[in-house]
């Protein structure tokens, strides 16, 4: 809410029985003009949004809140705080959402006044201004303080509890006189009849008196805000800073039009009253009278920016520029029965923007004039070029690290990146003998013959190499540079990127390193069965003997395990691009436990050890779940030869159900854990040799993640290792344990 102090009286503005007044068809509707009006002398603010932002504020409403300019674009509550805790923006939200104006009287009001809190009351309303589709657009916001009609209200309802107090004791006397005078009463009941019947009338009309006068009362108070209303209008108006008209009917007559206006018409008062084109010729066949007529007929309002019409300066017809609101003024019966034109007279800034332009019109044919010759041009290039250099090697990394160094002085300009990439923080110096200390020494010149060969040939130059940290890790840098060159052709800095590829690096080699153990596991079987075939085709011609047999079952042995290797590398692949398929059904995950790992049981070298829930249904890939089985047992018996004992666990919980493989060997180191799990990667087991891709415990990840499920390995040095995983319990099939 908006408030000003005049004479130690905070004053609001109230439109309220003015709006209601003017809705006769011999007026205009204040909201059709308080929506342009910004100007007037009274306190005037326009708000949008849900956070009720003040678009505008009149000069008044400024002054009012003891603030400037500076809080239009603000949200009314970070702009006067002081209404924090009073209901007002709550209601201002309300209107803004609801599209529905809202107005009250004598609200009470808490403010700041003379260093002290007061308490004032006001008339106020908050009109939503509707756009074309319905929703609010604006609220215009107009008060009036009524602290002294609510002091004159509280006065009279004192006065009214005193006269009812007084007529309690009269009546209470009265009450006492009659009893004493009860055999008068008797004597005279026809009387006192009478008179009470009197005295029923007498009160009744006494009341409705005192109704009619305070009804009367109201009524001379409405007319005296309404005739003060009228005159702020016409004040309003009068005294606009922006010129104003009123046309009526369809002959356009003028009906008021206020200096402003007068002014750019070139005319007196004494055109009030006369049709538009009889008081301004110069409009005749003009497309501003086409406009103002389809304004009127359609009730469409229209603005318009730097509009070129005529204006009448001593005599003489000047075309000028002007900002023009047209808006249609609706009589009770909802037809459009005149309009109001709002204008602003742009021309001189207008001039000044046609000018401007043909000055910088000229400007650019001079510039392009002075381009071949222009040092600071040919710098600014230069500049840029470089700028595109650094873009264009950004362009080729990721994670960049950017710097410039200046090869006399050594001094690097790096950003925090790049600082990073070799272990140094960002707010640590690192200059360019700082970055060659850091690449490992076999790689320093290599690196240094590099960036020569691009500084001799112009070139960027690439390079990849090793560097060590200061804490002793390695880590791998990609870098790219460009020489940049001075007015003499000698190189004198170089711009360059990096980029740390330690991962990728590790990456490849674990990679690298997976090809040439696929390699020999697939040629040792193949190796075995070219032997065995080898001889068996020596041997054909021979009787068939328990030789035969042997290498029979030995070149079998060998396809079987090469049949194992193609499986790994078909399902990698298989995951690899996404293409792992499920073949869900319930079954007993305890009976498939059961069952599973026979292979092992039959050898006898262990002992599987089945603990938990029994009949217990779930929803999985059999096939796919004893796989993952399969591989944590033969990884317990290929690694942990000396756990006589290998603990299959089942556990339920609220939302999975948790199978783990437990044996009781070596255990595996804390730091390997976290990499169990990746493709490529295999334990270093300190010089034993195991067969195997090295894809097992990747594709069982694969196999649980398609499942969602979790997976994971627990690990102690000395006391032995728990792989597991987890199936979800699906909310359609859940679980089902048996008795």
């Amino acid at each position: 809410m908006g408030l000003t102090c005049q004479n130690g009286k905070y004053r609001y503005i109230w439109v309220y029985s003015f709006s209601q007044y003017m809705n006769a068809p011999q007026y205009i509707k204040p909201e059709d003009l308080l929506s342009v009006l910004f100007s007037s002398p009274n306190a005037t603010a326009v708000y949008g949004g849900e956070n009720i932002h003040i678009l505008s504020a009149n000069a008044a409403m400024l002054k009012l809140w003891g603030k400037g300019k500076a809080v239009i674009g603000q949200s009314l509550e970070d702009a006067v705080p002081e209404l924090k805790g009073q209901p007002f923006v709550g209601i201002l939200k309300k209107v803004w959402l609801s599209g529905e104006t809202y107005m009250d009287k004598n609200v009470p009001s808490e403010l700041h006044v003379d260093g002290r809190l007061q308490l004032f009351y006001f008339d106020f309303e908050y009109k939503a201004i509707l756009g074309g589709d319905g929703s609010t657009r604006y609220i215009l916001h107009t008060a009036f303080e009524v602290s002294d009609r609510m002091a004159a209200q509280l006065v009279v309802a004192e006065k009214s509890r005193i006269e009812h107090q007084l007529s309690e004791e009269l009546t209470a006397i009265n009450e006492e006189y009659q009893a004493s005078n009860e055999d008068l009463a008797a004597l005279n009941e026809e009387y006192q009849t009478a008179n009470d019947a009197l005295a029923v009338l007498n009160e009744e009309y006494q009341l409705a008196n005192e109704k009619l006068m305070i009804f009367q009362q109201e009524l001379q108070q409405i007319n005296l805000e309404l005739t003060d209303s009228e005159a702020r209008f016409r004040t309003l108006v009068d005294n606009a800073p922006v010129a104003i008209a009123i046309y009526r009917g369809a002959d356009m007559v003028i009906e008021q039009a206020n200096v402003q206006m007068l002014k750019i018409w070139g005319q007196t008062e004494r055109v009030i009253g006369l049709p538009l084109l009889e008081a301004r010729p110069e409009l005749t066949g003009h497309p501003y009278v086409d406009l103002i007529r389809r304004v009127i007929d359609e009730g469409i309002s229209h603005t318009g920016y730097g509009v070129k019409g005529p204006s009448n300066q001593e005599g003489e017809v000047h075309q000028g520029y002007f900002d023009v609101i047209y808006k249609p003024i609706a009589s009770v019966a909802g037809s459009v029965s005149g309009i109001i034109v709002v204008a602003s007279d742009v021309t001189q800034n207008m001039l000044s923007r046609i000018r401007e332009a043909e000055i910088l019109e000229e400007m650019a044919v001079i510039n392009e004039e002075l381009t071949a010759s222009n040092d600071e041009l040919m710098a600014y290039q230069k500049q840029l070029q470089e700028v595109n250099t650094r873009l264009e090697i950004a362009l080729d990394a990721s994670n960049l690290g950017s710097t410039e160094v200046d090869f006399a002085s050594g001094k690097m300009d790096s950003n925090d990146q790049f600082k990073k990439n070799f272990g140094f923080s960002a707010s640590e110096a690192f200059d360019y003998d700082d970055l060659f200390e850091a690449i490992l020494p076999d790689h320093r010149e290599r690196v240094r013959g590099l960036v020569q060969q691009a500084i001799a040939n112009h070139t960027v130059y690439h390079a990849e190499y090793p560097i060590r940290w200061r804490d002793g890790s390695l880590h791998w840098i990609k870098a790219h540079g460009r020489p940049r060159y001075n007015d003499l052709g000698a190189a004198d800095r170089i711009v360059g990127m990096t980029s740390d590829i330690t991962k990728e690096k590790h990456f490849e080699q674990r990679k690298d390193d997976f090809l040439s153990i696929a390699s020999h596991e697939l040629k040792t079987p193949i190796t075995a069965m070219k032997a065995s075939l080898q001889l068996l085709d020596r041997m054909k011609d021979k009787p068939f003997s328990p030789l035969h047999t042997r290498l029979i079952e030995q070149a079998g042995k060998s396809v079987e395990k090469m049949g194992v290797l193609v499986d790994d590398l078909l399902n990698m692949n298989r995951m690899s691009e996404n293409q792992l398929q499920l073949d869900r059904s319930n079954f007993d995950l305890y009976q498939m436990l059961s069952m599973s790992c026979n292979h092992v049981r039959l050898e006898g070298s262990h002992e599987l050890k089945l603990i938990g829930e029994q009949d217990l249904m779930v929803n999985a890939d059999e096939h796919r779940i004893d796989q993952v089985v399969i591989n944590f047992v033969n990884n317990a018996v290929k690694y942990a030869p000396d756990s006589r004992v290998i603990e299959l666990l089942l556990e339920v919980g609220k939302t999975e159900v948790k199978v783990a493989v437990k044996d009781f060997g070596p255990g595996i180191k804390p730091d390997t854990l976290p990499n169990l799990f990746d493709r490529y990667y295999r334990v270093d087991h300190s010089g034993k040799a195991y067969t195997g891709l090295g894809l097992g415990l990747y594709i069982c990840s694969e196999i649980v993640k398609k499942h969602g499920g979790r997976i994971g390995a627990e690990s102690v040095i000395g006391e032995g290792s728990t792989f597991w995983f987890t199936l979800p319990i699906l909310p359609e099939v859940g679980l089902s344990l048996g008795e």
